[in-house]
C-alpha cells in the first residue's frame, strides 16, 4: 500500500500516553533538545516540551516527524518563519 503525504495546509498530530508524538505536515525542525523542540509545521509553528524528547524518525519529504519522551506541553503560534514584521522569530514567541 502506498503511503500518502498531507496536502498542503494539513497537519496532524497525535499523542500517544503523553509519551510518543507523530506528526505530518511539518516542514522544518528549527531546534530540538532534550527539553524542547520547535517544529514549522504547514499551519504555524509548534514548541513541544517536556523531558527526555527525542526525535526517532524524521522524513522531511513526507513532511513527518515521531517524537518520544515525557510531553508536557505542546503549543502552537500563527506566526510563520520569514514574516515581514521585522523582529526574529524568537522574539514574537517569548513576548
Amino acid at each position: 500500500m502506498e503511503e500518502r503525504q498531507a496536502p498542503a495546509g494539513q497537519h496532524k498530530l497525535i499523542l500517544n500516553n503523553r509519551s510518543k508524538v507523530s506528526l505530518n505536515g511539518i516542514t522544518d525542525i528549527l531546534s530540538f533538545d532534550v527539553n524542547e523542540i520547535l517544529i514549522e509545521t504547514e499551519l504555524g509553528m509548534l514548541m513541544i516540551r517536556g523531558k527526555d524528547l527525542h526525535v526517532n524518525r524524521l522524513t522531511l519529504e513526507k513532511g513527518e516527524v515521531d517524537i518520544s519522551g515525557k510531553v508536557d506541553s505542546l503549543q502552537y503560534s500563527d506566526m510563520a518563519k520569514g514574516n515581514d514584521r521585522g523582529e526574529s522569530f524568537f522574539g514574537r514567541l517569548f513576548k
